[in-house]
């Protein structure tokens, strides 16, 4: 069984976190059986991040090693039927999104206006006194990385103008296709996805929501997602303790 250590739950999504809501994603289109292990406590794990796997004895951190591993692991994959120049395309839209767009949600959510909302939602499990300390704590270490990284040195409307010239691309390379590759979904729509979701589905308003709504395509492709693997989050199942096509969330 493979155990995936990821943030818990809140908003009414399957993870606040686009990397954790990508792998939760891959792991449902490729049928493998999981649980998952919510983590409050980033102290606690093994490289100060989420996700990671624990599976056949071994632990594994970070999306992209771990979607490598699991598929050597136990031989899948979705991105078996692409050819070279798919694979090619794939890796420079999964680099744009989790290494430019990402830096621009980030923002939105602990720097500009959605920050009071974002931290009452991620912290809302913590005792009230604590939680000004550690919001301010964290607060300063996403501006850090903001600042590190490079997004954060832009003006506020640059930084949205940027993350939706990302997601222009996206929309006009997806078109009329179901999945950003053909037919058939592969890893960079599990990426796509996770970011996607954490956009549109979040309880927070912003300039990215409101770029994606106008690409009919974007919202689509969620939409298809939404409905066929995750189901039980998008108005199918009410459980909290369900098992479904071989994954169990608890």
């Amino acid at each position: 069984m493979i155990l995936l250590y990821q943030f818990p739950r809140i908003w009414g999504l399957p993870n606040p976190s686009p990397f954790c809501l990508k792998l939760e994603c891959w792991l449902r289109m490729t049928g493998l059986e999981y649980q998952v292990r919510e983590v409050t406590d980033l102290r606690r794990t093994p490289r100060g991040k989420v996700p990671y796997v624990e599976a056949d004895g071994e632990t594994v951190s970070d999306s992209r090693h771990i979607i490598e591993f699991l598929s050597s692991r136990y031989e899948v994959g979705l991105d078996q039927g692409l050819s070279s120049l798919e694979r090619a395309e794939s890796h420079a839209f999964s680099i744009m999104l989790e290494e430019h767009y990402y830096w621009a949600l980030v923002y939105d959510r602990w720097v500009g206006s959605n920050q009071a909302r974002t931290l009452r939602g991620v912290f809302g499990h913590m005792p009230l006194a604590l939680r000004p300390l550690v919001g301010m704590l964290v607060k300063r270490h996403m501006r850090e990385e903001l600042m590190g990284q490079g997004m954060g040195r832009h003006l506020p409307h640059q930084i949205y103008e940027l993350a939706n010239q990302d997601m222009h691309a996206v929309s006009e390379f997806l078109g009329d296709k179901p999945y950003l590759m053909g037919s058939q979904p592969s890893t960079v729509d599990a990426t796509l996805y996770g970011l996607l979701c954490n956009v549109l589905h979040a309880p927070l308003e912003s300039p990215l929501k409101d770029y994606i709504r106008r690409c009919g395509n974007l919202v689509a492709l969620t939409e298809r997602i939404d409905n066929v693997w995750f189901a039980d989050f998008f108005g199918q199942a009410e459980a909290n303790d369900i098992m479904v096509s071989g994954y169990s969330v608890r």
